[in-house]
Formats: C-alpha cells, sequence, structure tokens
C-alpha cells in the first residue's frame, strides 16, 4: 500500500472562478497527487480544496497553492461569512495510510516553515502539531481573524511558530496543522420527522444536551454556566434533519476520529436509540471520500457477529460493510470511487493478468517474470489456503475451541498473501531495474562510476526484494501447521499443499537471492542475506516435514 496523506487547504475565495482554477491548477500540476473536490461558497468566500497522495508530494502541491494564493489573493479586500485569518487560511494534513500522526504532525510543520521562509509570513501550528495547548484550537488561534491579526501579532503571546511577527496585509497568516480524517456520514430514518432524527442526535453526539429541570428550564452550575448532558460517543457531532430529496430524515453525522468511535458504533448506536422512539434505519450514506480502515473494521465487525470468520479477502470484508451500514440505500456505492487508497492503488501488471496469460509470459523467451515471481506466486496461494481452511473451520460443530484464534490467523493469512501478490510484480520491477543499470553509458570514468553504483544498488534490491519474499513464504508455512493440527479435517490436505507450495515459494526465492547476490560486491551484506537463507531454507524443510505428517496421520486415523 502506497504511503497517503489528505490535504484539506482552505482559501479566502470562493467567487472568482479564475482564482480558484489557478490554484487547481498549481496543485494539480504536482506529479502523484489527485485533487479529488473543489468545493467552493460565494456566501462564505472561501473554498475548500481536497488533494491527496504521497508525503512529498502533497507538501509540494500545498506550497505550490500557497504561493498562488500570495500572488492573486488581497485579504485586505476580503468580506465573507467564514471566519478567515489568511488566504490560504487553514491548511491540516491527514493520516490516510502507512503514515502515522507523528509524521503528519512533521509533514505540516515542514509546510509552515517553508511558507513562512519563501514567503516571509507569520505561520501558526495547530491541533497535533500545535506547540502549545491553547494553541490546539483553530478557533484561539484564529480570534479577532484577520482585523485583529496585526494587534495579535505585537503581543508577545501570541508570537508566530515560525516566519516573522510581521503584518502582511495580502496574505495575513496561515494556520497548519495536522488532525485525524473527518467522515461526513448520515444515517437514515424510516420518517420524516427531523424532530424525532435530531432527538437521536443529541443523544449520541459527545456535546450532548442541555440539562434542564422538570419545569424544563436549563439547570446551571455554581459559576452559573448552563450544565449540559453529555452524548454517548465521543468524537461525534450530529444534528437531525430531513431530506426532501429523500423523503427521509436523517441523523447528520461528522466523525472527527473514527479510531476513538469506529464506524460501526456510530451506526449500531444510532440504531439503538431509533429502536427506543419506534424508528428503524433503513441504511446510510457518506458524504464524500474515506478511508479504507473503516470500511475494513465494519466489515470485520459484521462478519463477527455473523459467526463468519473475519479474515476473508479484502473486497469481500469491504462488501460486508456496505451491505451491513445500508451505505447503498439511497445510491450506488462504489468502492473504487469512495475508498481513497483505491484511488490510488494500482494492481501490477503481472497479478492483473489472467492466469493462462501469467502462464503464457512466464514461459515466453523473456527473462521476467522468473523463478521469483513464480515463487512469490507460490507463497501468496500458501498463504490463501490457510486462509481458506481456517474460513472453512469457523462456525463449524466440533471446531468451537479453536474458532477465535483460527478467524484470527485467517485474517494474517489473508495480509501474508496479500504482500506475496505485490511481491509477484516487485521481484520482475527490481530484476528489470537492475537490468536497467546494465545499460547505462560507461564511455567515461564518470559514466563508469555512475553505472557501478547504479548495478550495485540494483543487485542488492534484486536480492533483498525474494529474500523478503522468502521470509513471507515461511510465515504462510507456519500458518499451514496450525491449520493442520486445528483446522477442519475434511480440508487437511488443503493444508499440506499450502505446505508443499510455501515451501517451494521459499526455496524458489532463496535461488534468486543467491543467483543475484553473485553480482554484489558489498561481502557484508552478502554474507548476511547467505546466512540468512540458509536458515529459511532448513526451517522451510522442518516445517514442511512436520504439516505433511500432521496431514498423512488424518488419513489413516
Amino acid at each position: 500500500m502506497a504511503r497517503l496523506v489528505e490535504c484539506v487547504p482552505n482559501f479566502s475565495e470562493g467567487r472568482n472562478r479564475a482564482v480558484i482554477d489557478a490554484i487547481a491548477d498549481a496543485i494539480k500540476g504536482v506529479a502523484d497527487v489527485k485533487l479529488l473536490d473543489v468545493d467552493p461558497g460565494a456566501d462564505t468566500n472561501r473554498t475548500v480544496f481536497t488533494l491527496v497522495g504521497p508525503p512529498e508530494a502533497v507538501a509540494d502541491a500545498a506550497l505550490k497553492a500557497a504561493h498562488k494564493a500570495y500572488e492573486l489573493i488581497d485579504m485586505s479586500k476580503h468580506h465573507g461569512a467564514h471566519p478567515r485569518m489568511a488566504a490560504m487560511d487553514v491548511c491540516p494534513i491527514v493520516p490516510i495510510s502507512d503514515v502515522t500522526m507523528d509524521e503528519c504532525v512533521e509533514i505540516s510543520r515542514g509546510i509552515g516553515r517553508r511558507i513562512a521562509d519563501e514567503l516571509r509570513l507569520p505561520v501558526y501550528f495547530y491541533e497535533y502539531a500545535a506547540t502549545s495547548e491553547p494553541r490546539r484550537s483553530l478557533a484561539n488561534i484564529r480570534a479577532g481573524e484577520y482585523e485583529g491579526l496585526e494587534r495579535k501579532l505585537r503581543n508577545p503571546a501570541w508570537a508566530p511558530d515560525a516566519g516573522p511577527a510581521r503584518f502582511d496585509a495580502r496574505f495575513g497568516a496561515p494556520v497548519v496543522g495536522a488532525r485525524e480524517f473527518l467522515i461526513a456520514y448520515n444515517v437514515n430514518l424510516n420518517t420524516r420527522d427531523r424532530k424525532l432524527a435530531n432527538e437521536i442526535a443529541l443523544n449520541i453526539r459527545e456535546g450532548g444536551r442541555l440539562k434542564r429541570d422538570t419545569a424544563g428550564n436549563p439547570v446551571l452550575d455554581e459559576q452559573g454556566k448552563q450544565v449540559k448532558v453529555p452524548g454517548l460517543l465521543k468524537a461525534v457531532r450530529a444534528i437531525g434533519w430531513y431530506i426532501e430529496q429523500y423523503r427521509q430524515a436523517q441523523v447528520s453525522i461528522n466523525l472527527i476520529n473514527y479510531k476513538t468511535t469506529p464506524l460501526h458504533v456510530v451506526f449500531e448506536t444510532v440504531r439503538e436509540e431509533a429502536g427506543k422512539l419506534g424508528l428503524i434505519v433503513t441504511g446510510s450514506e457518506l458524504v464524500g471520500l474515506m478511508p479504507l480502515q473503516p470500511l475494513v473494521d465494519a466489515g470485520k465487525f459484521y462478519l463477527r457477529k455473523q459467526g463468519k470468520s473475519a479474515g476473508a479477502p479484502e473486497r469481500e470484508v469491504v462488501e460486508a460493510a456496505v451491505r451491513s451500514l445500508g451505505l447503498d440505500q439511497l445510491a450506488e456505492f462504489d468502492p473504487d470511487k469512495k475508498v481513497i487508497e483505491y484511488q490510488f492503488r494500482k494492481r501490477g501488471a503481472l497479478v492483473a493478468m489472467p492466469v493462462d496469460r501469467f502462464v503464457d509470459e512466464v514461459s515466453s523467451e523473456s527473462p521476467a517474470p522468473g523463478g521469483g515471481s513464480v515463487a512469490a506466486l507460490s507463497g501468496s496461494l500458501a498463504a490463501g489456503l490457510s486462509a481458506m481452511v481456517a474460513n472453512l473451520t469457523v462456525g463449524k460443530k466440533g471446531y468451537e475451541a479453536a474458532w477465535t484464534e483460527l478467524s484470527d490467523l485467517a485474517e494474517r493469512a489473508q495480509a501474508v498473501k496479500d504482500q506475496l501478490v505485490w511481491a509477484v510484480d516487485d521481484d520482475t520491477d527490481a530484476f528489470n531495474a537492475a537490468m536497467a543499470a546494465m545499460r547505462m553509458p560507461k564511455s567515461t570514468p564518470e559514466e563508469q562510476a555512475s553505472r557501478n553504483a547504479a548495478l550495485e544498488a540494483g543487485y542488492q534490491q534484486a536480492s533483498r526484494v525474494p529474500l523478503q519474499t522468502a521470509r513471507a513464504c515461511l510465515d504462510a508455512m507456519k500458518l499451514s501447521l496450525i491449520v493442520a493440527e486445528k483446522g477442519n479435517t475434511n480440508s487437511a490436505s488443503d493444508a499440506g499443499v499450502a505446505a508443499l507450495m510455501g515451501r517451494a515459494g521459499v526455496e524458489g526465492a532463496v535461488l534468486n537471492v543467491l543467483i543475484n547476490l553473485g553480482s554484489v560486491k558489498d561481502d557484508a551484506f552478502k554474507q548476511a542475506c547467505r546466512a540468512e537463507t540458509a536458515g529459511l531454507v532448513k526451517d522451510a524443510a522442518t516445517l514442511c516435514d512436520d504439516v505433511v505428517a500432521k496431514v498423512r496421520s488424518t488419513f489413516s486415523s
């Protein structure tokens, strides 16, 4: 999976289409970045851009957009309904896949420092990137807005986190930070009564509702402030409304941290609260896009609730989530269009082929795909068979004691399977990179040095990739032993085949490591690889013998 972050910069221009398009073009000009949405608002005089891509590319796109806003937006002439303090008013970085929040903090601060240095602007950091607790809140930083900024910058307590404490009348002071992904999500009810929907919203949202006495008056605390009764769910904001287009009321929800409160917990809680009011939840609606993880978590939750293994292929898990949450009630829900990671995930050229085409390609005169790719495919089939045996065990009478363990195993097996599927193309790509280095010019000493360095790097990588394949194939074999011992005996032969395929994967990948090491110059690297491969082959042989023996004993009993 690619490393991905989302960036949602807000610009103080929502009426001049030429300016909005120019900022969009600046973002689109950065390779590997996808501009997923441009949402202008005339009344707010503000446009929200949503872009996703690898961290470095997204940072570059944010910088280019800031430079374009510096050229085209004059805050001294800006008027709009939305609070604002700068031409690029706020720029949050959000983790999507394989990127931590700590990394997003560093990415956002890097963007802020570059804006400060390149444009000589004061910059503030907020949310997870904040340098102090009072600055975590965007509202705190933006208090007084653009009109009060010049005075704020003279206050030492509000010295910017980066850049000079200098008021720039054209641009203002941008606020850059890191936050979790916000999911805009509506739950559909079998009523047109907005008040009933709002009653549910008040019950579930973190902010809750005002506490009232028996006469219906708000209860006050000792300081004279109104007392609130907190809602059921953390990190949830919600209201109830009626949508004429659907002829249904909805509980409209902003889930501001799906890691604190998972999506399926929101749905189930709304369903419980609706039931108390005599209502039925008929489905739900996702507004915009979302990361993959909340759907995977939901799909696994509902599979387990059905007494099934959660170790299904990812697409089946996502489908279970879509069905269970009723995400397709109001309109088609296409995961390829709605899941952010699927916008970037590209199947390798080899694994995208039909089986007969792949075998034909292997059999051709081209040196790639070769043994390394075939070894990876063999290992992926081993992991897939182990997942299958586990899934055929969960829910079966007589195996109750193993259900939980084998459901967990099936999930691990799916992860190993996916890793090895990607390795099918990775191996060929690594081999092709080494061959490309071989074709580099070598007419001058400088060219020879560059070529030799590229060759060394290429052959080391061509050794690392099958070494990782061998490790993953051994992991698949370890899973095959467990399912041979505890799985459904009617599928024992499948566990045996898994072990045999896994061993073929280990030994085949190791052969590819060794042949590529012959072209590597680094002796320490070669020795470490050879020592590890010897251990992998030995462990694979022992594991395979143990699994096959266990399977054969099943036949004879």
